[in-house]
């Protein structure tokens, strides 16, 4: 009797938002999910195919950098997989090369248990972009899959944890009907957002997976190209980070907006002292400037916290 009234109470909708609100308001539980050699400490050139054979995907600690448990394949399968998003303990994994038939699974490894969407029906794509996350307006997991068609036009089909089914979006915006070239992404509160360039004018589309509504905002004018481009999420806001020369003399910085209001405000930038070989590669759960630093001569790259 009382196995039942427990299984009942922490399977109840009401337990399991209290307890994920809880871990998500003082990020308790918070990993790093790393792809790396299994000798951490190696060097190693991630273009060496027969090194990469090797990589596998861990969870380490957000405090102590320590390895903590490896990430098997859940079926199995001894191919490199890719982590397309991760949220509340939920992680999505699929090819590491997508294509229109890749198998996507949403996986929790902590109590190891498994979904596989069904397959689309839909015809061949080529794939854009795969992303996955939790929307709180809907309280659904949604995954997005954005493709282009073989006459070069977009498609997008949103999956539901709740449904278990697909559903493609028939009202693609104008302005997304038109030659553009996608960049980089990520997924906040349900909403996916990529970095697009038409011509010469770099902008942020989003696209919500709850109200399946589209919107841009076009990138603040400092924005002049991809390389040292970042975007990621900034004190629960959409941001951009670049990197821009000719800050004063033995220093370097990376420029820092945010998403207010669908406008961007830009914020004080991180200053740094100068080195060639630095790039942003995000923004930490505690709104930390990840850096990357590499030093080539000796064939390492270091994560710094900013």
């Amino acid at each position: 009797c009382t196995c039942k009234s427990w299984s009942d109470l922490i399977g109840s909708s009401s337990f399991v938002s209290t307890h994920l609100h809880r871990n998500v308001t003082k990020h308790a539980h918070v990993y790093l999910l790393c792809l790396h050699h299994p000798n951490v400490e190696r060097l190693d050139d991630p273009d060496d195919p027969y090194v990469k054979q090797e990589f596998q995907w861990s969870l380490f600690s957000n405090q102590t950098f320590e390895e903590c448990s490896k990430l098997i394949h859940p079926l199995g399968s001894t191919e490199h997989y890719g982590i397309y998003g991760s949220s509340n303990g939920l992680v999505c994994i699929s090819d590491e090369i997508l294509n229109f038939d890749s198998p996507i699974h949403i996986w929790n490894p902590s109590v190891r248990k498994l979904r596989t969407p069904p397959m689309s029906n839909n015809i061949k794509f080529s794939y854009i972009a795969l992303q996955f996350g939790f929307h709180p307006g809907v309280n659904d997991y949604k995954a997005v899959r954005m493709m282009r068609t073989n006459k070069n036009a977009l498609a997008v089909e949103v999956y539901s944890l709740r449904t278990d089914s697909w559903k493609m979006i028939a009202a693609i915006p104008p302005w997304l009907k038109c030659t553009w070239q996608h960049y980089k992404g990520t997924f906040f509160d349900g909403v996916a957002y990529h970095v697009i360039q038409k011509g010469p004018i770099f902008s942020v589309m989003s696209f919500d997976s709850g109200s399946e509504e589209f919107e841009e905002f076009i990138a603040p004018d400092a924005i002049s190209g991809t390389f040292g481009l970042c975007i990621d999420i900034y004190k629960e806001q959409i941001c951009l980070l670049f990197r821009c020369y000719g800050c004063e003399e033995g220093m370097n910085k990376v420029d820092l907006w945010v998403l207010q209001k669908k406008r961007w405000k830009q914020l004080c930038p991180f200053i740094f002292p100068l080195d060639e070989d630095s790039v942003a590669v995000g923004i930490s759960i505690d709104d930390e400037l990840l850096m990357e630093i590499t030093d080539f001569d000796k064939g390492v790259a270091d994560l710094y916290l900013c």
